[in-house]
């Protein structure tokens, strides 16, 4: 299963947990209910993962938690706010790079509409 493959189950248990759900609740609940639906979709799902930065020969054991990493290949980032903001793809991007994975997705449980609230974020993966 590559990246990709991996993404579209994502992106649909996001939009079904959406639905069902609607914006408005703590991140803290789309994580938790968004991992039961990987799971039921037959994805291996890590939550609050914690990954090292390296730092001049340093290695610090928790740099930073990932949200969720799905299948060991994509990293999520998950939000419930109004707005995105450009920092948060730029997170999102260096917290691919410090976990060696290509891609990840930024998820705004937030968005109205959930198709608006998803967020693509690439680390040297053809789109």
């Amino acid at each position: 299963m590559t990246e990709n493959d991996v993404a579209k189950i994502i992106v649909n248990c996001a939009y079904r947990v959406h639905t069902k759900l609607g914006p408005g609740l703590l991140e803290s609940v789309y994580e938790t209910v968004l991992a039961y639906e990987l799971k039921k979709a037959g994805l291996q799902v890590a939550r609050q993962v914690a990954v090292p930065v390296v730092y001049d020969d340093m290695i610090f054991e928790e740099g930073f938690r990932a949200d969720l990493i799905v299948a060991s290949l994509v990293t999520i980032e998950l939000k419930s706010v109004e707005v995105v903001a450009p920092v948060h793809k730029k997170q999102l991007l260096t917290y691919l790079r410090l976990g060696d994975k290509r891609l990840g997705l930024l998820i705004n449980f937030g968005a109205a509409l959930i198709k608006d609230g998803i967020t693509r974020v690439v680390n040297g993966l053809p789109d």
